[in-house]
Order: structure tokens, then C-alpha cells, then sequence
């Protein structure tokens, strides 16, 4: 009697990996806009942002999409970025960019991050996090012992094995990357005045 029992939680109680994999619930997504555009620029391709949304995604229920980035009010291409983002599924949080000693610029996100992915559990069950800092893994943590699943994606030579360790699942943006590109702009036919131009899509 017992054998039965335990053959029949067996083959009726017990999910493929697929199947949890897929019961993902409301997802949530915090991308970490300044590690996302290292890692594409390592892995020599311009993201598609829509793509980008729509594989994240994955068909489950989206809570929101949270873009974090540093700005610089005097680049006007990239406060028009900014505006296509939030018109196009982009919940975008921004800060000043500030000069560091050696020149360079920078916006340190993480808190927001952080305080977002903690603050928001409760109303949404998976957290997809695109970022490869080990500072968030304290966050990353919290959030898992309240309930949320966590993914984590990123590029894995960016990636610190802290956030790796306490993350449900990782995904490395490497083989995903022909899903979230954008697509090389081919060559047109576009005649004019009767005169056959090509134009290469070059600006």
C-alpha cells in the first residue's frame, strides 16, 4: 500500500524542470544599465531593447521593468535614448553622472537597486536582476528569503560568483545574445528620381 502511494506522488506530484522553470508567476525586472552596456559592448553587439523586454519577460505576467543608468543632461542622444525607454516598456531611474579624479564619469546605482527589488516584494514573485555587481547580493538574498525567485542575468566574465551563489537561476548573457540583439541593418534598394541608390543604413 505504502509502494502505491509513493508511486503515485512520484508520476502525478512531481514537476519537470521545464515546468518550473516556466512557473515564473509576476515577474519583475531590474537592469543594471551601466553593466549591460559593458557586457554588450564585450560581446560586440547593440541591444535591442524590445527584444531585450520580450525575452526577459519570457511570457509571464511583467510587474515592471526597471532601467537604472547615470546621465549626462548635456547628451541630448542620450536623453532621447532615455525617452524611447520610457515610452517602450521602461520604468527609467536615473542620476547624475559625477566626475571621478581620474577623469572619468560615474553613477553608483546599486542602493536603488537594492531598496526596488525589497521594497516591491509582495507584488511580484520572480525578480530577474541584469547585473553582474556582487554588491547586490546582499539584496539578492533578502529578497530570496521573503519568497522571490530570483534569475540573474548577465555576462559571466562579469559576473561575481557571490550574486551567482545566491541566485535561483543564472543565465549567462553570452548565449542569449542572438534573442536580444539588434539586427545588422542591410543593404536597400531605394530608387530616386529614376537613379537606383543604395543605401547602406550607415549615418
Amino acid at each position: 500500500m505504502l509502494d502505491n502511494t509513493s508511486n503515485f506522488e512520484m508520476s502525478e506530484s512531481v514537476f519537470t524542470p521545464q515546468q518550473v522553470l516556466e512557473n515564473r508567476g509576476r515577474v519583475a525586472i531590474f537592469i543594471d544599465g551601466s553593466n549591460l552596456f559593458y557586457a554588450a559592448l564585450q560581446l560586440g553587439i547593440e541591444i535591442d531593447y524590445t527584444k531585450l523586454l520580450c525575452r526577459l519577460t519570457g511570457g509571464s505576467r511583467l510587474l515592471r521593468s526597471f532601467f537604472y543608468t547615470g546621465v549626462d543632461r548635456t547628451n541630448e542622444k542620450q536623453q532621447g535614448f532615455l525617452l524611447w525607454m520610457r515610452r517602450n516598456g521602461y520604468r527609467v531611474i536615473s542620476k547624475d553622472l559625477v566626475q571621478l579624479p581620474d577623469g572619468s564619469k560615474k553613477a553608483n546605482l546599486d542602493v536603488e537597486i537594492a531598496v526596488d527589488m525589497i521594497s516591491l516584494v509582495g507584488s511580484y514573485d520572480t525578480a530577474v536582476l541584469v547585473s553582474g555587481d556582487g554588491d547586490l547580493a546582499y539584496a539578492v538574498n533578502a529578497v530570496s528569503y521573503r519568497g522571490v525567485r530570483v534569475e540573474v542575468v548577465s555576462l559571466r566574465a562579469m559576473t561575481s560568483d557571490s550574486l551567482i551563489n545566491v541566485a535561483d537561476r543564472y543565465i549567462d548573457l553570452d548565449g542569449i545574445k542572438e534573442d536580444i540583439q539588434k539586427n545588422p541593418r542591410s543593404y536597400t534598394y531605394r530608387p530616386l528620381s529614376g537613379i537606383g541608390l543604395v543605401d547602406s543604413g550607415l549615418e
